[in-house]
């Protein structure tokens, strides 16, 4: 199975995903300017790496064909959090999956905070999966 699709960028928007520098970003802002001596207009996208949350900017021809990321956003339950910071989670079928790893980000440290003072609550995890890698990018308490 593939990890990207082609795309041309007159048809991207705001809130698109796109690779830019071999990195998923998800655009954050999309102008296209008016057509000059050449006859094609040009896209300024502003978008952002959605693993590390880095801003990256760049200027395509609307024309020009780019990939663009399959991606997709779990939800599972979290059991545990080991010593080394990997997640364990319930899948919906009942499985479980240990291959996730907590960030040290704002996020990642909120919920092991979380996890650690409210061990009889149930903590719903989200995880975003892209080009083979996954990371929590939220979570609820139910």
């Amino acid at each position: 199975m593939s990890l990207t699709y082609p795309i041309q960028v007159g048809s991207l928007r705001t809130g698109s995903y796109i690779i830019i520098n071999d990195f998923p970003c998800r655009i954050t802002s999309y102008i296209t300017n008016k057509p000059g001596k050449t006859g094609t207009s040009k896209a300024h996208i502003t978008a952002v790496d959605i693993f590390t949350g880095q801003q990256i900017e760049i200027i395509y021809p609307t024309r020009t064909e780019v990939l663009a990321p399959f991606v997709l956003i779990k939800e599972y339950q979290l059991i545990d959090i080991t010593n080394d910071g990997y997640l364990s989670l319930m899948t919906d079928n009942g499985d479980e999956k240990c291959d996730i790893k907590l960030t040290d980000n704002e996020i990642g440290l909120k919920l092991k905070k979380l996890f650690e003072n409210e061990k009889e609550s149930t903590i719903i995890v989200e995880i975003i999966c892209a080009m083979g890698r996954e990371q929590v990018v939220d979570f609820k308490v139910n």
